[in-house]
């Protein structure tokens, strides 16, 4: 037996001793500060049992490691796989992710994030040659009604394992079976990942800028070149109308750097304030800042006392104590990026741009920002904000973070992880689809097959979709690859992807199914059934079957080219014969619902409360292909148009009336004015004579949804502003001097004369003959 742990045999198919092969390839990633994997093989119990033959063999310890799965074996830490996101921020030399219960792909990206430079991640799977055909905890919940568990495939599996086979740094032992093997703490090498690299090389000292205007001790606690100078370009945040932005791949210490320059910000009493998707995402930014504070406080160089909040952002302090780092939830921030001297927002790729846009009104303000990783992309940051950002009214500094912190360089773990999970993936560059048109494109459906056979194709159809999203997960791939109820359609120019769609089919399900889905069950992959029926109280809505689009993306150097119109007209095409409708689900902007409404699809329906992420309100969009679709979307658009003025002023309340206005001009229903004389009588008072619209405004919610419905029966008679008044004061009840402010009138009193007005041409499209005669006795 060689010292390494091989019994002589070099590569494949040798056998090895688990603790000794471990304590070596541990000794390598400990030489090279790269990191390594070690997939067990085999059975449960038996992978456990090898797993902490190896981890025994090291110097860290039994009840030093950190194990991520269903039970805890090792007696050291133990997070749940569902919870191996709160590891984030932190590290680890060596953890166990035990897969046999699930493979969650998210869970592998974070535990390889968590692993330190010299450290060991130890992978517990099934046999490697079985495990795409076994079904798991994660294969489960992509098993969505009507679909079974059978019809999940392992294509994402088997993917992963032969990159795990062939991939330099990543080792597969097929771990023996003690009760079948004479040799109970050994295996049968599948693929030896150990690549014998050098010693690790110095990598350059962090220094500070010539003339530093933050602290000696802020440039003294960076532990990169490359942080130093992202601490240096923060500096800008000392002078007003400035904005940073620093990028890098995950694990450069971009969030360390904005932590750095938030202490020494505040240590020179200015109250910075630190958003985030997550609150525990900028976990990293307040200890940071923490350590630069005690430093600087233990050697009195802070000017004043500091408050850091970042587990009670409700507690204030004085402003006249000093300066604090504290964390505001991104809706406080997007009610009043004002609030604060400066604005630090972390992981800013996982932010909507629209919520985004709202942060460009503070003052002084640093992007940290992910360019490849499962968090979210910089490309969707860089594309669609930045342009945004650069045009506005802030200088603009940029830093680009390149060498890793934890780990060397090269580090051949980063790059496997990269290519397994796909984090790193993107649409092709802009020269290859700038010429594409819908006259050029071939149309195209993209199953697994075709996607695993063509790894250029996969990674241009997932970079296309996370572009599409602000937040795209490795679970989302295997999804794509894996998941019975979804597909992708695309439009491919010169080989190379234009524009894609992921479409979730729908439906079909069963009695018994819809029956408790009304009575309050849930049911996985059906949205638009699920709030047809649980919210919207229509159990017949889950008997059609139809296709959600659940993303559509176009590559941005085409867009606005008509490619997404082209290919929504080329899927109904496809499929309009072989199901009742086709929807989508999203956070409405007027934009977008006037892309769907003019592509054929009308709103049914805006969600009464906020998407946490985003910001939003979701509007639901249906296209009918069928005469049980077109009764689906009907009855739907009706009591959509009747019950919305009830929901406009109490839930919706604070909706964008843009966004009102355009998701009632994108709904495809019948609304009757049907007013008493009493009714009418009041409405024309208050619109050609001396009556008020507030002693009974419910006449004139009915005609504004009228209008807002149907503007082309009233000849279009009202303005963008005439608009958004009958919404804000008719149908949201915001209060005269609200409306008279937001939509610049120059009193209440103007505000009520201009809402008479626009009420006029309303009584002259819909007055019957009652209204007709109230309205002469005003002529002159």
């Amino acid at each position: 037996m060689n010292a390494d742990g091989t019994d002589g045999a070099d590569g494949a198919g040798s056998h090895v001793e688990v603790g000794e092969y471990a304590r070596a390839l541990h000794a390598e990633a400990q030489r090279a500060n790269e990191r390594r994997v070690l997939v067990l093989a085999g059975g449960p119990a038996a992978t456990r049992e090898r797993a902490h033959d190896a981890v025994d063999a090291l110097s860290v310890g039994v009840s030093e490691t950190t194990v991520v799965g269903p039970e805890d074996f090792l007696a050291g830490e133990h997070v749940g796989v569902r919870r191996a996101g709160e590891l984030l921020g932190s590290t680890r030399e060596v953890v166990v992710l035990d897969c046999h219960a699930e493979c969650r792909p998210n869970a592998l990206g974070r535990v390889v994030g968590v692993v330190d430079g010299g450290g060991l991640l130890v992978v517990l799977a099934p046999d490697v040659d079985a495990w795409p055909d076994v079904r798991d905890g994660f294969d489960e919940g992509m098993a969505v009604p009507p679909f079974s568990l059978d019809e999940v495939t392992g294509h994402f599996r088997r993917r992963l394992v032969a990159l795990a086979r062939a991939h330099r740094g990543v080792s597969v032992v097929d771990v023996d079976d003690p009760t079948e093997q004479g040799d109970s703490d050994g295996g049968r090498l599948v693929s030896d990942g150990r690549t014998n690299p050098p010693p690790a090389k110095p990598t350059p000292e962090p220094s500070a800028p010539a003339d530093p205007r933050y602290p000696a001790a802020a440039y003294e606690a960076c532990r990169t070149a490359d942080q130093a100078e992202a601490v240096g370009a923060l500096e800008a945040l000392l002078d007003d109308d400035s904005a940073v932005v620093v990028s890098a791949d995950r694990g450069r210490g971009k969030s360390s750097a904005a932590g750095l320059a938030a202490g020494a910000l505040a240590a020179r009493g200015d109250d910075v304030v630190v958003t985030a998707s997550e609150r525990r995402g900028s976990r990293e930014v307040f200890e940071r800042a923490r350590e630069l504070l005690d430093a600087l406080d233990a050697a009195g160089e802070h000017a004043g006392e500091y408050d850091l909040r970042a587990a009670d952002p409700g507690v204030s302090t004085d402003a006249d104590a000093g300066g604090r780092v504290r964390f505001a939830s991104l809706a406080d921030v997007v009610d009043d990026p004002t609030d604060g001297d400066v604005l630090v927002v972390d992981e800013a790729a996982t932010i909507p741009v629209r919520r985004l846009e709202a942060t460009l009104d503070a003052d002084r303000v640093a992007y940290a920002t992910t360019v490849h990783g499962y968090e979210g992309t910089g490309r969707g940051f860089d594309v669609r904000f930045r342009g945004r950002l650069d045009d506005g009214a802030h200088a603009v500094v940029e830093s680009k973070l390149v060498t890793p912190i934890r780990y060397a360089a090269g580090d051949p773990v980063e790059v496997w992880a990269f290519r397994a999970l796909l984090l790193d993936a993107r649409p092709p560059v802009d020269s290859l689809v700038a010429d594409a048109t819908p006259a050029s494109v071939a149309y195209r459906e993209l199953d697994a097959d075709a996607l695993l056979a063509d790894e250029h194709l996969l990674r241009e159809v997932f970079g296309s979709l996370v572009l599409a999203h602000y937040r795209t997960e490795p679970d989302d791939l295997a999804r794509l690859l894996d998941a019975p109820n979804l597909s992708v359609r695309a439009l491919i120019h010169d080989g190379h992807v234009a524009c894609v769609a992921l479409l979730a089919r729908e439906g079909d399900l069963s009695a018994d199914r819809r029956a408790s889905m009304y009575e309050g069950g849930r049911v996985k992959g059906n949205m638009l059934p699920d709030v047809l029926t649980s919210q919207l109280r229509d159990e017949r809505a889950a008997e059609t079957v139809g296709y959600r689009v659940v993303r559509i993306a176009t590559h941005h150097a085409v867009r606005r080219g008509g490619l997404a119109s082209h290919l929504l007209a080329e899927i109904r095409a496809e499929v309009g014969d072989d199901v009742d409708w086709l929807g989508s689900g999203f956070g409405a902007t007027p934009e977008l619902v006037d892309f769907w409404r003019e592509n054929g699809y009308g709103s049914v329906h805006l969600s009464t409360t906020r998407n946490d992420a985003s910001g939003e309100y979701s509007a639901i969009v249906l296209d009918p292909t069928s005469d049980a679709g077109r009764a689906l979307h009907d009855r739907h658009a009706e009591w959509f148009a009747e019950r919305v003025p009830g929901v406009l002023s109490d839930a919706l309340a604070d909706c964008d009336p843009d966004v009102v206005r355009a998701t009632l001009r994108a709904c495809d229903a019948d609304v009757d004015v049907d007013l008493s004389a009493a009714a009418w009588r009041t409405v024309v008072g208050a619109s050609y004579g001396p009556g008020l619209f507030d002693v009974a405004p419910g006449p004139f919610r009915d005609l504004a949804v009228k209008h807002l419905v149907d503007p082309d029966d009233s000849a279009g008679a009202l303005d963008a502003r005439e608009e958004r008044l009958l919404v804000e004061r008719v149908l949201q009840a915001r209060p005269w001097p609200a409306v008279a402010d937001s939509l610049d009138y120059v009193s209440p009193g103007a505000c009520m004369r201009a809402l008479g007005d626009a009420v006029q041409p309303l009584v002259d499209a819909y007055g019957d003959a009652d209204a007709r005669r109230e309205r002469e006795r005003f002529a002159d």
